[in-house]
């Protein structure tokens, strides 16, 4: 059945399972039925985080757009590489335990026609998981209609993810300080912005709103996917950072696809606080059915404030403080809810879109 809250402590390991991804035709479209399966209780679950070190020490070149190719070959005759191009993931265990994997793909970056390797190896160490990762997606990007104001650059980064996270006694805040979640694909979540309404800055529009400088303690910050806002996000909801990383603010559009199997959506991340990200299905108890999962989360009613720091108007979802937790769907205050006995978030058509908050605490290395 279904709970949200989940204000209890999640335990058990799971057991190993099989790690599958099913190649598609193209991003965000539905999985044929011939695909690449890699058992993740092979020698692969075992590495360790000094075996993956090769793997990735070449990885730490920023702004190479190929990273060096003795990254793929060395993970390849290594921990058995899966080419991961174009596919959608589709295990649904929560456990990181289980995604313990060596995968790459080839891309290609639309706009500017230059080619990238992605590179993300997963492996256990002690009672937590490795995630390492060069940036960059499994799928193409910035497309024709995307804008981004930046290159998009290789860049190396490690996660640590607790194989048993715990739900804290309180929910935390996200912050433009950390990030929000890492995909399996390697590429991170920063769902906020820093831009806001501030009428006063140099960069402001003629509606008062700047598309940078702003803190949280600004108030009015702007969602970058909500009504009327422009951040140049390509066809997966990303665009890029002023070093060069490309990160998503909502539905990836490539990592699953809307014809789940009988328990819904699989797991497609990791937030900073270990817990799982799924799709946007999910296996309703209640009905028999799967379908989407809903946000709790409403539009406020009338309009805004018209102070001199507020920018007036109705409430349209342009900022993040035009919405409210009205409890109105399926999943809590931090978009998540427990199903089966696991918790975890999940991606959805309207705000917060991944994350609303943490339910348990982040871990340091998501800091930026």
């Amino acid at each position: 059945m279904m709970v949200k809250p989940p204000w209890s402590v999640i335990t058990g390991v799971h057991s190993m399972i099989l790690f599958s991804v099913v190649l598609m035709a193209g991003c965000g479209s539905s999985g044929g039925d011939e695909g690449i399966v890699a058992p993740a209780g092979n020698q692969n679950a075992g590495t360790s985080s000094a075996q993956a070190g090769s793997v990735m020490s070449s990885v730490s070149s920023v702004g190479s757009s190929v990273p060096a190719s003795s990254v793929s070959s060395a993970a390849a005759s290594s921990v058995a590489a899966v080419d991961i191009t174009n596919s959608i993931f589709t295990n649904t265990s929560g456990s990181c335990a289980d995604y313990a994997q060596t995968l790459f793909a080839n891309v290609m970056d639309i706009q500017e026609s230059q080619g990238f390797e992605a590179n993300v190896v997963i492996v256990l160490e002690g009672n937590s998981c490795l995630l390492m990762s060069n940036a960059i997606p499994n799928h193409n990007f910035n497309d024709s209609n995307a804008h981004f104001a930046h290159a998009v650059s290789a860049i190396s980064r490690t996660f640590t993810i607790a194989q048993i996270p715990v739900v804290a006694n309180a929910v935390s805040a996200l912050s433009q300080r950390m990030y929000d979640a890492v995909m399996l694909n390697g590429v991170v979540v920063d769902l906020l912005s820093a831009g806001c309404y501030n009428p006063s800055s140099p960069m402001a529009d003629s509606a008062g709103n700047t598309p940078a400088g702003c803190t949280q303690a600004d108030g009015w910050l702007l969602d970058p996917l909500g009504e009327g806002n422009n951040f140049g996000t390509d066809i997966h909801n990303a665009h890029v950072q002023p070093d060069g990383t490309y990160h998503y603010h909502g539905n990836p559009n490539a990592l699953f696809d809307d014809n789940p199997g009988p328990n819904g959506s699989p797991v497609i991340g990791f937030a900073a606080d270990g817990f799982p990200i799924y799709g946007s299905y999910f296996s309703d108890i209640g009905t028999g059915a799967v379908r989407k999962a809903l946000s709790g989360y409403t539009l406020k009613a009338g309009a805004r404030p018209n102070g001199a720091n507020d920018p007036g108007g109705n409430y349209d979802g342009m900022y993040v403080d035009d919405w409210e937790f009205a409890d109105s769907g399926d999943l809590d205050i931090c978009n998540g809810m427990t199903v089966a006995g696991q918790y975890g978030y999940y991606v959805t058509d309207s705000y917060p879109w991944v994350l609303g908050c943490l339910v348990g605490t982040a871990n340091a290395s998501f800091i930026k």
